[in-house]
């Protein structure tokens, strides 16, 4: 089988129908055609066919060569003349001068260039067309540019390289400057010298010229000139115009680079500002006088949103963000304490030596409560306002949201009596007779005190001071309402879950059920005695309330204990195997009093009753001496002080202290007031007491939660135990700390010594290695 060779395939003359084509003439012709298109002489007259054939002659006749190079050589001349008349005697005068003067130079040497590449590359369109044969053929086989290409690369050695391309290098230069610094340009001429940089490429597979030259010229000017900028605006400008004037210039070189910079600058660009008007002046930006500080107490959110947004531009900006807003709140945080301390401090009473047989009855007052109030509003004042710039101005950012619940937390529990305090806000508010609260801002104050309430790291605490705010609205029938109350139980339990509400919601349930107690006593009485007095009891399950200490002494009045006794045979009835136990201290009685001038109404304690009960068989005018009062009714000093301060030497003064005095002493004598008089018709006589706890009594308070938190770490310990069986050190320490933490922060030291105690009973075994533990079962 044949096989046929493929041959290249060659351009064969034509035959020869006429005369001999002349090389030489036909190149003559051409080539002054050549030049008219270049100076655009009699272009209109010139006839393109005429033209084409003879470039397509030479090209066929084998002078593609001499085509080639000729048409090179006349272009190129071209532009040597018109850099040399038209180019260079367009170069500026002098860098320095008037802005305005230089401006202007610049802007005609960029207009003479531009001018020059429209007509160049316009020429070379048509010589295109005219050479295109050329390009078809004779490039290919010599492998050599086209016309076009040839034509870019002559512009650019010519007219583009030196001493050219310094000065047009620095014209832009110069021209972006003078928009920087607030002078208007001729944006288009400089947008057209980008471009012929753009399209200029001096090597093939290589970066354009402006990529190459005239960018990292670009950069490094503006590196120069953003450096020097931001010191300027840092030393001259507050935080706020500061960050208007850095978001301007963003916004600037941004628009700079749509309208005639290149897109491939812009980011480059931007990362020069970030940087220098940026990065460089973070710390010293927001700390400011009239920084993040100023900001938030004037509520600049329009700023704030300012600094947010190019802070977190750059990899530093949100940590120093939240470092400020850390410190921020922390200051804010230790003002509330310092205030709250420093109007208790102004309310305790000074320590002085007590006299003998004198006993002064110590309060913490009003203004103490007052105290621990406005700490919880300011703390969530403070905390509103936060809530504010978070999710206005730093867009719900979660890792700010992170931080600002770590600076509460320690602030708020740098305060020893924050539990206390958040549980004497919630009990102001949910006490009945307050004023101009409806139930939505009731609701409302106490969701925000929940908020606080996630923050608090003792939470056994709080439920301790809760526990027994909640017992004296129960017992004293204070609560705004049942479902105000219940409500709060809620959102706790939603907290703390099912286990730490328990004890409460039991509170509730003993007073349903001594309610239905009460109806089914009065039925009964009423059906087989009659007792002197009315008496209304409440049956407390002593593990759900508050009152676990043994109750106060206090021998009654015949009169009261046949109450009592009557209940009580009652009650056992329906409860054998229960045992009672009566907490005067508790209790208050409604007793009408006869003055000289009119009854009145009182309500006062237990113990109060009984004290005033003694003065009925005084003969007017008679007295009884403290000695005498205490024989009668075993109440103990501590007791009988308060009780007979709050009769004789409080508001209502149904009893007279002879020698009159603030305070009550063991010498002192009392006698009833008769001449008593008031407006009122019903008086309520409050017992000289504190709701906010004393030193002594808070020393109480935090001894029992210690031993509850003992128990309840062993219980832990011996729960983890039992279900492992054997653990290291430091897993059991860890997991009894995860555990507890909804609680509260437990020691790893107090963890350690609870489970030597558990050790020492036989709970646990210490294992070989010195380092683990088995249980034993």
């Amino acid at each position: 089988m044949a096989t046929g060779v493929r041959r290249k395939s060659k351009i064969k003359p034509p035959k020869k129908y006429g005369p001999d084509v002349s090389i030489d003439e036909t190149w003559s012709e051409l080539s002054t055609n050549i030049r008219e298109i270049l100076n655009r002489d009699n272009v209109t007259n010139m006839s393109f066919e005429v033209n084409h054939r003879h470039a397509y002659n030479m090209v066929l006749f084998k002078a593609g060569d001499r085509l080639y190079n000729g048409t090179k050589q006349i272009v190129a001349g071209r532009l040597q003349e018109l850099a040399q008349s038209d180019v260079i005697p367009s170069f500026p005068a002098s860098a320095s001068g008037d802005p305005t003067t230089r401006n202007q130079e610049n802007e005609v040497l960029l207009k003479v260039v531009k001018r020059i590449w429209d007509d160049h590359t316009s020429n070379m369109s048509k010589l295109g067309q005219i050479l295109k044969y050329m390009d078809r053929y004779y490039t290919k086989s010599a492998e050599v540019p086209e016309t076009w290409e040839f034509g870019l690369d002559l512009f650019l050695k010519n007219i583009i390289r030196s001493p050219i391309k310094e000065h047009l290098i620095t014209a832009v230069l110069n021209q972006l400057e003078f928009e920087r610094e607030g002078y208007m340009i001729n944006r288009s001429a400089v947008k057209g010298c980008v471009e012929i940089f753009l399209s200029l490429f001096p090597s093939a597979g290589g970066p354009s010229v402006y990529k190459g030259e005239l960018e990292p010229a670009l950069l490094k000017e503006t590196e120069m000139f953003y450096r020097n900028l931001g010191q300027t605006l840092r030393d001259t400008c507050d935080a706020p115009e500061y960050l208007r004037r850095v978001e301007s210039r963003f916004m600037s070189e941004e628009e700079r680079t749509q309208h005639y910079l290149s897109r491939h600058s812009a980011s480059s660009l931007q990362q020069i500002l970030k940087e220098y008007l940026v990065t460089a002046h973070l710390e010293a930006t927001i700390s400011k006088e009239s920084g993040l500080d100023a900001m938030i107490d004037t509520n600049k959110v329009e700023d704030l949103t300012r600094l947010y947004k190019l802070y977190t531009l750059v990899p530093k900006g949100l940590d120093c963000i939240k470092q400020a807003l850390k410190k921020s709140i922390a200051r804010r945080g230790k003002d509330i304490n310092e205030a709250s301390s420093a109007i208790e401090s102004a309310d305790e009473p000074s320590e002085e030596p007590k006299e003998k047989g004198k006993i002064r009855v110590v309060t913490a007052g009003a203004q103490t409560l007052a105290s621990a109030l406005k700490w919880v509003q300011d703390v969530l004042d403070l905390k509103d306002k936060f809530d504010g710039v978070w999710k206005v101005a730093f867009e719900t950012d979660r890792e700010i949201e992170v931080t600002l619940n770590e600076a509460f937390s320690s602030f708020i529990n740098s305060n020893d009596k924050c539990a206390e305090y958040i549980s004497l806000f919630i009990d102001d508010n949910l006490k009945r007779g307050l004023k101009g609260k409806s139930d939505a801002d009731i609701d409302l104050a106490l969701d925000k005190t929940i908020i606080i309430f996630r923050y608090l790291a003792e939470q056994d605490v709080f439920e301790r001071y809760y526990k027994t705010h909640l017992a004296k609205r129960l017992i004293n029938g204070r609560s705004v309402s049942d479902d105000a109350e219940r409500g709060m139980l809620a959102k706790l339990k939603v907290e703390c879950g099912y286990q730490y509400t328990q004890k409460l919601e039991g509170m509730f349930n003993d007073m349903k059920i001594s309610a239905d107690h009460m109806e089914d006593y009065k039925k009964h009485i009423a059906s087989s005695i009659t007792l002197p007095i009315e008496v209304s009891v409440i049956v407390m399950t002593s593990t759900f309330w508050p009152m676990s200490h043994s109750a106060a002494t206090c021998t009654l009045p015949e009169v009261m204990l046949k109450a009592t006794k009557s209940f009580e045979q009652f009650y056992m009835k329906k409860h054998t195997g229960r045992r009672l136990t009566w907490q005067l201290t508790l209790g208050s009685a409604d007793v009408r009093v006869m003055f000289k001038n009119r009854k009145h109404d009182l309500n006062v304690s237990t113990f109060a009753l009984v004290i005033l009960l003694l003065f009925e068989d005084v003969e007017e005018g008679g007295f009884l001496t403290y000695e005498e009062i205490k024989q009668a009714t075993s109440i103990e000093d501590s007791e009988l002080q308060r009780h007979l301060q709050s009769l004789a030497c409080a508001k209502y003064k149904v009893l007279k202290k002879h020698p009159p005095g603030r305070d009550v002493s063991t010498s002192d004598s009392f006698s009833f007031n008769s001449g008593f008089t008031s407006n009122l018709q019903k008086i309520k006589i409050g017992t000289v007491s504190s709701k906010v706890e004393t030193g002594e009594e808070r020393k109480e308070t935090r001894d029992r939660i210690d031993e509850e938190r003992r128990h309840q770490t062993e219980a832990c310990i011996v729960r983890i135990m039992k279900d492992r069986k054997h653990m290291t050190h430091n897993d059991l320490v860890n997991e009894v700390t995860r555990l507890l933490s909804t609680r509260f922060k437990p020691n790893p030291m107090k963890i350690k010594q609870r489970i030597e105690g558990l050790i020492e009973r036989e709970y646990l075994e210490r294992c070989e290695d010195r380092k683990s533990y088995n249980y034993l079962a």
